[in-house]
């Protein structure tokens, strides 16, 4: 078998690739958007729009194996590949890459704030670089037929967050990039560490709203603080789309409304319960893959946030999923101490 055919778990569901729509999406995170986290999403949501974590260049170009940083489970799609890097050669191999490997999307990361990232020229800081930003997006766009997209942040540091801002959109949409995913906070790459640029910087969906009335060609969704879906409804009166980070993480069950709630369909999970249950087939192929339990049972532990025996629920997975030799019966023990009839009648 090939490397990628080892890498993708496969889960039939029997029906068609459900097509890209942004109008929600769960936004890239480093340690959490893992294909695990992805594939227990899938037991949430058929229709919101998932980002992987983002992957480097460098990884993907001399990471090994590749499967590592591209392997996914078909269940995931639409799924999107962000990737980090400012080199445009590099970066339309990549893009090339995971358009080979299946991916709906591949989205350039220009809103991580972090050292690391600085120090290579990937992340937010490439804000202060609109016209290298403009020649990556064109050097993708040329290599693939995929969507190439743009995650970025309202400004840095002491940018002008209208002007500087209206500044990088107007160059990267000049190169073909017609839809952007904005962080509504300005990141300060000076004197802030990347977990503070997560809530000191003030949120500032008006500067969002004025790109995308000065703009109305392009696709502008925002991304930043939002924590329910009422005001993901609130922002896509204005705006394209919408796209939520640690909210959809920590509190899982916020995706079983999306479906009906954003696309008007139904979604595919009746109970908490039900949806920890309808991931147990993938659980067990990647345990036969090698996997550990924790890999994917981490990605639950918010699944019965608020709910009677939620937290029993978390501890039992916290003290038992990590240890050698566990298996589905750790999951099954976890669930039975969270009162079903009650967590379905409040779900």
């Amino acid at each position: 078998m090939t490397d990628k055919a080892t890498a993708t778990t496969r889960m039939d569901t029997g029906t068609a690739r459900p097509a890209l729509d942004r109008t929600f999406s769960v936004a890239p995170m480093m340690d959490w958007t893992t294909r695990d986290y992805r594939a227990f999403a899938r037991t949430l949501t058929r229709r919101a729009l998932l980002y992987t974590e983002m992957v480097t260049t460098g990884a993907i170009l001399h990471g090994s194996p590749r499967s590592r940083f591209l392997g996914h489970d078909d269940v995931e799609h639409p799924l999107a590949l962000q990737l980090g890097g400012s080199d445009a050669g590099e970066l339309a191999e990549c893009a090339a890459i995971a358009e080979a490997w299946g991916y709906d999307e591949v989205n350039l990361n220009v809103g991580c704030p972090s050292d690391r990232v600085q120090n290579n020229l990937i992340g937010a800081c490439l804000m202060g670089h609109p016209e290298k930003v403009a020649g990556a997006v064109r050097a993708m766009r040329e290599a693939v037929s995929i969507p190439v997209t743009v995650k970025c942040r309202i400004g840095i540091d002491d940018q002008d967050e209208d002007a500087d801002l209206e500044r990088f959109i107007a160059t990267v949409a000049e190169a073909g990039c017609d839809t952007f995913i904005v962080h509504a906070r300005k990141a300060w790459l000076e004197g802030l560490s990347p977990k503070e640029n997560r809530d000191i910087p003030p949120l500032n969906y008006g500067r969002v709203h004025r790109l995308k009335a000065s703009h109305p060609e392009l696709h502008i969704g925002i991304n930043g603080g939002l924590k329910s879906l009422d005001a993901c409804r609130e922002q896509l009166e204005r705006l394209d789309s919408v796209m939520v980070g640690r909210e959809a993480y920590q509190n899982p069950w916020l995706l079983a409304g999306v479906d009906e709630a954003l696309y008007g369909v139904s979604g595919p999970a009746e109970s908490r319960h039900a949806a920890a249950r309808a991931l147990r087939p993938y659980i067990a192929r990647r345990l036969a893959e090698g996997a550990k339990l924790n890999h994917v049972t981490r990605h639950l532990l918010g699944l019965f946030q608020g709910q009677p025996g939620g937290r029993k629920f978390r501890r039992h997975l916290s003290e038992h999923a990590h240890r050698e030799g566990a298996g589905l019966q750790v999951l099954d023990d976890a669930l039975g101490l969270v009162p079903e009839r009650e967590a379905a009648a409040v779900a």
